[in-house]
Order: C-alpha cells, then structure tokens, then sequence
C-alpha cells in the first residue's frame, strides 16, 4: 500500500513552539489521497537521550522509525503519529498543552479533566498536520508499496478508525491524562459507535472531536513509563471505577497493557514506579469481572534477565507487541 511519510510541526497557540509529529499515512491506490485507517496509533515519547553514541538508542529516539515500526506491527492499513513535546527543559519533556498541571520538569501534579485539555490537542494537532499535507503535492512525497516490503498488506477499513493511544517513558503522562478525560466524558456521555458523526469519508481518517477522539479508543499501552516522582501510572481508584461504569452502560471495549524492562520496574532508586504499575494494574483488575469483558488487562515483562540499561529502554519500542 502507498504511503505518506514526514514530519510536520504543529503549533497549539498563535506564537507557541511546536510540537514535532512523524507521520506514516495510508493513501488511496487510485488517488494518492489520504485514505480511511483501520487504526490510528498515536504514540507520545518522553525525555530526550542525546550523545550516547549508541546506535541503538540512535535509531530508535528517531520518530520516523518508530512510525515505520507502528505501522508494521498494526498491519498496513494503519496511520502512525509520532509526538514529541513542544517544550523542552534541557532533556526534560513538558507536555504542557495537553497537562496544564506539569511543572519545570514536565512532571505532572495532578491529572485533571477539566476542559479535556489531552483530547482536545490531539484533535487539534491531527487536524493542523492533516491539513499541513493536503497543501503539499501528495504524489511527491508518496513511497510505493516496494519500499514497505516489511508492512503487510490489509483490507482497507469500512468504518471509522479506532485509536491506539501509546506514551513512551515520560509520555505515559498523557496516557494517564487521556485515561482521566476517558473516565470523566463517559460518566457523562455513556456513548457507544460513532460512526455516525460522520458525514464523508474524509471526515474518518482522524478524529474531529475530542468526543469523537475519547469515544474511538479502544487500547491504552505504557510502554516503559516513568518520572523522578510519583505519578507514572494512575493510582485513583475513582478514575479506574468510572471507566468500567462506562464500559457497562456502552459497547465498547478498552484494553489496558502494560509494558516494561528492568530498567524502569527493577530500579531500586525509584521503587514507586513498580508500586504504582502494580496498584493501577490490581485496580484494573478489580473491575474486569465486573465489567463482563469489556475491560482487559495484560501486563508484558521484556529482557526480564538482563540487567537494567538505557539501550533496553528503547529497545522496547522495537520488540514490544501490541497485537
């Protein structure tokens, strides 16, 4: 299948720095114009790594890697997002469009609904980069489908996509965000399909609301997440409670899946970051009865016999599965 692969910067406020997006998008055969997804998987990296001189670590800190990678792990049909902060503290990722309670080092001191800030960025930041491509020539930046070889080939969709949200490291924040917006718009609008909010074809290759945006997800994935603090995983019993009261009033289905190395679960100078995994975890798992199905839990250990390094942290990226 064709594809459109790039970065594109994309500001939230009139003056304000830019969010750097790598994107690999699905184009129609025919008309070299962006296609429906079956699956848009957005994933948020976390601190910048520079000067390790680690090939490794090298080629996967770069976001057109680790779209190409999403993209052959989802299956051919899907579009890959790729987002770095807009700020950043010397290393130290700020996510602060989407957590307004971020401080100095991007660590988080609350999660807190209030306006979706989260959903609504996302939609916002999707919406300026699939407009930033419509204004090019999307024949010249095509990559035919000899150049995929490693993408397997998959039906085109019928439907609106679903969205897989992923957070590398600090980015598992705005997973915990986007968990907590997820928590508090259901307990309001218990909603189930919606593909019915949408009047074309084009209108279903992103979200066009944060509604819209909360509604599609169907798969939350912490892939090695951590801080320097408290707050790498949701702890509140009340945000976890309200998600399954959700999934037992709707039809959808969410998945939770934890991934990690010993580099973050097995580091004696941060042991909060496994207490809390495994609190957010048997807090999930306390609804899943409940829940009928409709609420998954999983919980993937990679390189567990290998000592803790920085290389093992990225290296997830490549050897995680997210099927």
């Amino acid at each position: 299948m064709d594809r459109w692969a790039g970065i594109l910067n994309v500001s939230l406020a009139q003056g304000g720095p830019p969010l750097r997006i790598a994107a690999s998008l699905l184009l129609s055969p025919s008309s070299k114009t962006l296609a429906v997804p079956s699956v848009n998987a957005i994933f948020f990296k976390g601190d910048r790594v520079e000067g390790t001189g680690d090939p490794v670590i090298e080629k996967l800190s770069d976001s057109r890697n680790i779209a190409g990678m999403l993209v052959a792990k989802l299956g051919g049909a899907a579009n890959a997002w790729v987002v770095d902060a807009s700020t950043f503290a010397g290393p130290f990722a700020i996510y602060k469009e989407m957590i307004p309670s971020v401080n100095s080092r991007g660590e988080p001191k609350r999660y807190d609904p209030t306006g979706f800030p989260a959903s609504s960025s996302i939609v916002a930041v999707l919406t300026n980069c699939v407009d930033q491509i419509k204004n090019v020539k999307l024949r010249s930046k095509t990559r035919e489908a000899a150049t995929n070889k490693h993408i397997p080939t998959s039906p085109l969709p019928t439907s609106s996509p679903k969205i897989v949200i992923l957070g590398f490291s600090k980015g598992g924040t705005v997973v915990n965000q986007l968990s907590t917006e997820f928590a508090h718009f259901s307990s309001k609008s218990p909603r189930g399909s919606t593909d019915s909010r949408f009047s074309s074809s084009e209108d279903r290759i992103i979200p066009i609301s944060s509604d819209n945006l909360l509604c599609s997800i169907s798969e939350f994935h912490y892939v090695d997440v951590g801080l320097n603090c408290t707050g790498a995983y949701l702890t509140d019993q009340i945000v976890t409670k309200m998600i399954a009261d959700h999934l037992l009033l709707s039809n959808k289905t969410i998945r939770f899946t934890f991934h990690g190395t010993p580099r973050q679960w097995c580091d004696l100078n941060r042991p909060w970051i496994q207490k809390e995994k495994d609190t957010m975890r048997r807090l999930l798992e306390d609804e899943v009865q409940r829940c009928e199905g409709k609420l998954q839990v999983s919980e993937r250990f990679y390189l567990a016999n290998q000592p803790p390094t920085l290389r093992m942290h990225f290296e997830i990226i490549e050897i995680m599965d997210i099927r």
